[in-house]
């Protein structure tokens, strides 16, 4: 068995692995996740004077490239900005396309070095001597090395699922996309925040036979002030309609079964949204040593430096808050890259 250090991390490596290109030196900070949080954390690296590099496993800003198609921030462009470069929109709430271009444009703008469509398997090593071992989009390895590690790989790439017979069928989406495939179809979306109301309001308003269903007794008091009231009106029309205090209990390929107070209905259905969250890899921050507390799964991390309890891996966005990650977005977690860089310069 490999030596361990207090962290729990392998010291030693697995098997020898090719370095990526341009790697045959150490890097200062390796940054998982290529969101706008990890991109500001190489930017603010490199306004430090260290050498820094950006592993995603899918492309630059990978959780906004999955967003609905037509989605509309619910902030200001200003507060979406990183690398002190300026965020131009002729709206008052940028798109998705916007913010796409706008990452696109600052990530050119600083030649980051992005590794994109590289998963990172595992690291080893210790504080200074860090591996991240890589696997590609053809199962090809690969490692790099670096003195620190920056963790700011989000939480969207992972859904809450149902844990209920039939979710795996090919009908089932735990996001939400575009609603032209589903005109005249019965769709039944799970769930009574933000992204249940818009995906219900998208597809009825583009022909779908909508029905929402939501464990409790009425949508989520958190919707947007504006939203709110249209799917409130909606389902009190009847356009929409809507289980409230209920849960599905099955899916099959053309029903989904539902446990209401009334007892047990059995809806028609072509497609499921079951648009009920999701959380960070909890898993990946536990192979690394990371340590939490509480039922809310939060790292143990220094708030000051976001050092978490492993030493040199820092933690950046949503994953400092743990399983609540209604506390932090792109508008705080924007600024976690300059309180890591100042601690590694005070290193």
């Amino acid at each position: 068995m490999d030596d361990l250090t207090a962290s729990g991390i392998p010291t030693e490596e697995p098997h020898t692995l090719p370095e990526a290109p341009g790697a045959d030196l150490p890097f200062d900070l390796l940054v998982v996740g290529a969101g706008p949080t990890g991109l500001a954390c190489a930017i603010e690296a490199q306004k430090a004077g260290l050498r820094a590099v950006v592993v995603d496993k899918g492309c630059v800003c990978n959780s906004l490239f999955h967003y609905p198609a037509h989605m509309t921030f619910f902030t200001t462009s200003e507060l979406l900005e990183i690398g002190d470069i300026p965020f131009p929109s002729p709206n008052a709430k940028p798109t998705r396309n916007e913010a796409l271009q706008y990452y696109r444009q600052v990530a050119a703008h600083y030649q980051l070095d992005v590794r994109q469509y590289h998963r990172v398997e595992q690291v080893t090593g210790a504080d200074g001597n860090f591996t991240a071992h890589l696997v590609d989009r053809f199962g090809r390895l690969s490692a790099l090395r670096a003195r620190k590690l920056a963790i700011a790989t989000g939480y969207y790439d992972l859904p809450n699922l149902l844990r209920v017979p039939g979710e795996d069928l090919s009908k089932v989406h735990h996001y939400y996309d575009d609603p032209h495939p589903y005109f005249g179809l019965d769709v039944v979306v799970i769930g009574g925040k933000n992204s249940a109301a818009i995906a219900a309001l998208e597809l009825w308003r583009h022909g779908a036979r909508v029905t929402l269903v939501h464990r409790d007794t009425e949508m989520h008091r958190h919707v947007k002030y504006w939203i709110k009231p249209d799917i409130e009106n909606r389902i009190k029309n009847g356009e929409i309609t809507a289980y409230f205090q209920s849960q599905v209990k099955a899916i099959t390929p053309d029903t989904v079964v539902l446990e209401t107070p009334q007892g047990e209905v059995t809806l028609h259905n072509d497609f499921v949204f079951a648009m009920t969250g999701y959380h960070p890899d909890f898993s990946f921050l536990q192979g690394m040593g990371v340590r939490f507390e509480g039922d809310d799964w939060q790292p143990l991390c220094n708030q000051e430096t976001l050092e978490s309890n492993v030493p040199g891996i820092y933690l950046a966005g949503v994953i400092v808050a743990g399983a609540r990650t209604n506390e932090i977005f792109i508008e705080n977690g924007r600024f976690h890259g300059r309180q890591i860089a100042q601690a590694l310069s005070a290193q």
